[in-house]
């Protein structure tokens, strides 16, 4: 049994969702589908969530909403229209968006999750329809009635290991099932949605719950680029690559599959593909728990960048040898609600880095208490940094993979501010200028992607 996500790109109207139904329909192991709120339909339209969202901020601000509403529903009448389906679906939509305003109007963060909720459960109702009106045995089903039952804070949900039994139970129906994306509800009954790519996480969830032999996530892209697309001119896809690869490439910028939904497909070893719904029959991207790479003709798997970083550099003469001098300096962080990414050190040097919008507004002050609280020789902070990771199984077996990736940003004149290699072995990150990012990227996949493969010890 597989378990199939499709992202906004694959739903975003009428032509987009027949094509979704070819593919469901046209294996019979495809029993569960979760599906995510129209995206957009040509370059310039909104995403559905966004309006929602728009929506949303109307009526906090007690604006009139009423053209906000009717875009929303249009979007959804486009799609019904379109698919010569009965009209009376959308009277219940209207009534269920009513409803959810009628009741959380006076809880933003609840009304918040509820109106965004509402891209992908609408969708997922009409599509769950016309399947089975065009004679498909289809069952829309609701989070809460699948077993998604999820932790309590406003937009940011975590599953409940109790939901796993409930959810195991969906192996028993005989109809497919439509699953709307993003959201769950919690205990006491509300709905709950999950961090940014949140439909990815609730298509992992089930997967995990009805122990499914292959997660499938289906978006516009025939699988993993090796580098952003958009700064390398036709990269390679990565044919396969592990659950840590990923994971290390997603925390980097790669937006392809969100990071946060390999977890419970990591705990049992359930392997994911990515696909492209316009063209289904390419292989795409297999995610695996383990993989060979006794043969592998590139060692590296992909090289991403990501931008928005501060970095603190803090000196002192026998730092090494005063008991506590870092647990000091992140009881500081702490204190700010400031949350940290990496800390390279020295014997007497320590580097903190985090996300920009993590210490913004909060330099001086993190500072201030710095000087005064420890004695410290330097303290500077920089901004605008840039972390390139380059990650590959293969590279702790490799030889001279450091040594090429240095080289090959020397070449290019590119300053490191930091170097820092993984206890796993399987990443190398550097800390850069941010102005060199694209000229970084570019610079590593030419080194490791258009010559000749390295030797493997």
């Amino acid at each position: 049994m597989k378990v199939s996500k499709f992202g906004g790109s694959s739903v975003a109207n009428s032509t987009q969702i027949k094509k979704v139904l070819d593919i469901i329909n046209s294996d019979d192991e495809r029993k569960i589908v979760v599906v995510s709120a129209p995206g957009k339909r040509f370059k310039e339209d909104v995403k559905t969530t966004d309006l929602l969202i728009r929506l949303y901020e109307k009526i906090i601000n007690k604006l009139d909403y009423t053209h906000k509403f009717q875009q929303i529903i249009e979007r959804y009448q486009e799609i019904v229209v379109e698919l010569e389906m009965d009209e009376i679906i959308l009277e219940q939509l209207k009534n269920d968006l009513n409803c959810l305003i009628d009741t959380y109007e006076d809880k933003p963060k609840r009304l918040l999750d509820a109106l965004k909720s509402c891209g992908e459960d609408f969708n997922a109702q009409i599509i769950a329809q016309y399947n089975n009106d065009l004679g498909f045995p289809t069952r829309y089903l609701s989070p809460k009635d699948a077993g998604i039952i999820v932790t309590d804070e406003p937009s940011n949900a975590m599953i409940l290991e109790s939901s796993y039994e409930k959810i195991h139970k969906l192996r028993e129906y005989e109809e497919t099932l439509i699953v709307p994306g993003f959201f769950g509800y919690s205990e006491n009954g509300d709905i709950v949605t999950f961090p940014r790519g949140g439909s990815d996480i609730t298509g992992a969830i089930l997967a995990r719950g009805i122990e499914a032999s292959l997660y499938e996530n289906f978006t516009d892209v025939s699988g993993i680029f090796r580098a952003n697309p958009t700064v390398v001119s036709q990269p390679e896809i990565i044919p396969e690559i592990t659950y840590r690869e990923m994971r290390e490439l997603s925390y980097a910028g790669f937006g392809v599959f969100h990071d946060e939904a390999l977890e419970p497909l990591y705990k049992d070893r359930i392997p994911v593909v990515i696909k492209n719904t316009n063209k289904p029959h390419d292989k795409g991207t297999f995610i695996v728990s383990e993989r060979d790479i006794s043969s592998l003709s590139q060692i590296v798997s992909g090289v991403s960048c990501d931008k928005g970083f501060t970095i603190i550099n803090i000196k002192k003469y026998l730092m090494n040898r005063e008991v506590g001098f870092t647990r000091r300096v992140l009881s500081i962080l702490e204190e700010e609600n400031i949350s940290i990414e990496h800390i390279p050190s020295g014997i007497d040097n320590l580097s903190i880095i985090m996300r920009t919008t993590q210490i913004s507004g909060k330099e001086q002050n993190v500072l201030n208490k710095i000087r005064n609280q420890i004695q410290v020789d330097e303290l500077t902070i920089d901004y605008d940094l840039a972390i390139l990771m380059i990650v590959g199984e293969g590279m702790n077996r490799a030889i001279g993979t450091a040594a090429s990736a240095t080289n090959a940003l020397s070449k290019n004149k590119i300053n490191l501010n930091m170097i820092n290699q993984g206890s796993s072995e399987i990443s190398m990150m550097f800390g850069i200028d941010e102005h060199y990012s694209d000229i970084a990227v570019q610079a590593i996949y030419d080194e490791y992607f258009t010559k000749q493969p390295t030797e493997v010890i």
